[in-house]
């Protein structure tokens, strides 16, 4: 039995292997079928993500119909057109051109237009656009006040903001030309390699925009963010931040505000640029007095209204100078129009100098009779300026002026300087300057100087300006120039008007005038002299004629209590030099009798004076006329050392 029982086993084993074979056969085919089926599943998914190329007459029919309802725009296309399912149904056509209903002016041409669909719109037969594209092509924005092409869509296109509606997540626009009309000044602009993403998540309220665009071969970056649906849909104020970023500066704003036909804003901003000149060039606009200003940085709040900017607290920085102040922008007029005024409390006004000689190539030490840069005024007077500036304390290179008050007015018929107030070495100062353009030559400008000052010290003036203090008291003065030129030469040729200079009881530091009548003319050898050396005077007064760039001294005096002195000739401008005599004469004897002092010959550039003794015998034959000119005659020994020529009357 054991071994039948064992037999049994025996032939039942074969049995059993059978069934596990079979089961494994099946469990094959099952793994296979599935395989299958993935591998089928997957070629399916690969082959809807590839797109498959289409009619491009089918793809027009299918998108003209729902775009004419939804936006107002027709559809024509040229290129091929493909389509794919996944991952989201798309379509692409080539070569389209898209026009206003009714219209025959394309609002682009040119490019490849991608569309992506919601697909469970599409499952229920809708048309709904999720992102749209238009790579390449051009963008046509109106260019003229009757343009209307782009009325209607518009229009159309204002209605996907309302609650509720449906409208694209993303609309992007990718290596497009835009021509537009510049709305400063109406004229046609063309951007080139213009890059646009507008942003509408479904699950936010807010629209960002980004972009990059070339305008006048510059490289520009942009972006808009925060701005809500809700309120625009409903000409209402929505807030915002924008930011621009061109080669030579940047701007950012942050505020709110509604963005109807006359847009209306108000929040804070803040601009920045290295060069005043190089930004408005890109930009192609203009400004008064652009030239000579370099950086420039402002900050504050401002208020947009209509066309014009109003910014009620604003912070200004030009170079290392900071102004407080208040000022507006009008874009109203044909010109740009600026109104500011503005308070510091230190100024540099060395390099708005050092800009203003540059640009009329007055920069370098350059020999007389240089014919200069042209005076033209072009430049300067790109747009109106009404400026008014306070400061504590206000430098040009060593001079240090305080309490100033000073004002810039720039219209197209000219600039004028107002110095109305200001304090130099205990001196009251004030002045004006007026620039306009010739009548008959536009490229000749006339110029107008005026000014006058009181109780000027103008010893501790010669210490500022480098020199030795040799006169003390205070000096009161005026002057009145006026001339016209296309250079500075030539208008340093044509200047005519008068000058005076008055001190009432002052002295002369370093010589002894009283002490070198009784030498007969020579001064004190040796330092100590000079140093000792003093006069006291009454009055020293100086009028100065000019007449055609030449100066003539039309009466100078010096009144001591021992003596007088005068002074005459010229003062050459164009040339840069001095050609004076100088007479001491003791005062009369009890008796009325005088007798002759020494007289001296003051000639030279202004840079290198020389002071020469003149043979009192001579009398007035040490000159002889020439013209306006008085020149001394050869001979004549040096008696004086350098240092004495700025001690002569």
């Amino acid at each position: 039995m054991g071994g039948g029982a064992r037999d049994d086993h025996r032939l039942d084993a074969p049995e059993g292997s059978g069934s596990r074979s079979s089961a494994r056969s099946a469990l094959s085919l099952r793994r296979l079928a599935s395989l299958l089926g993935l591998g089928v599943l997957a070629a399916g998914l690969a082959a809807g993500c590839l797109p498959w190329a289409v009619p491009t007459e089918r793809a027009v029919a299918f998108l003209g119909g729902p775009l004419a309802r939804t936006y107002g725009i027709v559809l024509s296309a040229s290129g091929p057109a493909e389509s794919a399912l996944l991952p989201l149904p798309r379509l692409s056509l080539g070569g389209v051109r898209l026009t206003s209903m009714g219209g025959e002016i394309p609002l682009a041409e040119g490019g490849a237009l991608k569309l992506q669909f919601n697909l469970f719109a599409l499952l229920t037969g809708r048309i709904e656009v999720t992102t749209a594209s238009l790579e390449g092509g051009m963008v046509n924005l109106p260019t003229r006040d009757d343009d209307m092409r782009w009325a209607e869509p518009r229009a159309r296109a204002a209605r996907l903001l309302e609650p509720g509606a449906a409208h694209p997540r993303r609309l992007t626009l990718s290596r497009v030309t835009v021509t537009g009309r510049d709305l400063r000044d109406g004229q046609a602009q063309t951007a080139q390699d213009v890059d646009l993403n507008v942003s509408w998540p479904a699950w936010s309220p807010e629209i960002d925009i980004a972009g990059a665009f070339r305008w006048n071969a510059v490289p520009a970056r942009f972006t808009v963010s925060g701005l809500r649906a809700a309120d625009l849909a409903a000409g209402a104020r929505s807030p915002f931040a924008a930011t621009a970023d061109w080669p030579a500066g940047s701007l950012s704003i942050e505020g709110d505000g509604s963005f109807t036909a006359q847009p209306a804003l108000t929040g804070s901003a803040s601009l920045r640029t290295r060069s005043v000149p190089e930004t408005l060039g890109w930009m192609g606009g203009d400004m008064a007095l652009s030239p000579v200003i370099e950086a420039l940085a402002l900050s504050g709040r401002f208020e947009v209204r209509e066309r014009t900017l109003l910014l009620p607290s604003v912070r200004l920085n030009i170079g290392e100078d900071r102004f407080e102040g208040a000022g507006s922008v009008s874009l109203a007029g044909a010109r740009p129009s600026i109104q500011a005024t503005l308070a510091a409390d230190t100024l540099n006004l060395a390099p708005l100098l050092a800009e203003t000689l540059r640009l009329f190539g007055l920069d370098a030490d350059d020999p007389p009779g240089r014919t200069g840069r042209s005076l033209a005024l072009r430049p300067l007077t790109g747009g109106d300026l009404d400026l008014r500036i306070s400061a504590g304390q206000a430098r040009m290179g060593p001079l240090a002026f305080e309490d100033v008050a000073a004002s810039v007015l720039v219209r197209q018929g000219g600039i004028e300087a107002s110095l109305n107030r200001a304090t130099l070495q205990g001196g009251l100062v004030k002045g004006r300057l007026g620039l306009t353009p010739g009548v008959d030559d536009p490229d000749k400008t006339e110029v107008r100087l005026q000014g006058a000052f009181d109780r000027l010290d103008l010893g501790a003036l010669l210490v500022d300006l480098g020199q030795d203090r040799w006169v003390f008291g205070g000096a009161r003065g005026q002057f009145t120039f006026e001339g016209a030129g296309t250079t500075p030469d030539a208008l340093v040729r044509h200047i005519d008007g008068r000058a005076s200079v008055a001190i009432d009881g002052g002295a002369l530091a370093g010589i002894d005038l009283a002490d070198v009548v009784h030498r007969n003319g020579a001064v004190a050898a040796g330092a100590l002299a000079r140093r000792n050396g003093r006069t006291a005077f009454e009055h020293a007064g100086l009028s100065l004629r000019v007449v055609d760039g030449i100066g003539e001294i039309v009466d100078a005096t010096l009144r001591t209590s021992a003596l007088t002195g005068a002074l005459s000739g010229a003062v050459v401008l164009p040339e840069r030099r001095i050609e004076t005599r100088a007479q001491i004469l003791p005062r009369a004897a009890p008796d009325g009798t005088t007798r002759p002092g020494p007289s001296y010959a003051i000639t030279g550039p202004w840079n290198a004076v020389v002071v020469r003794k003149a043979a009192p015998e001579d009398g007035d034959s040490g000159f002889t006329a020439t013209g306006a000119l008085r020149h001394p005659a050869a001979g004549g020994k040096p008696d004086l050392p350098p240092a004495a020529r700025a001690y002569a009357p």
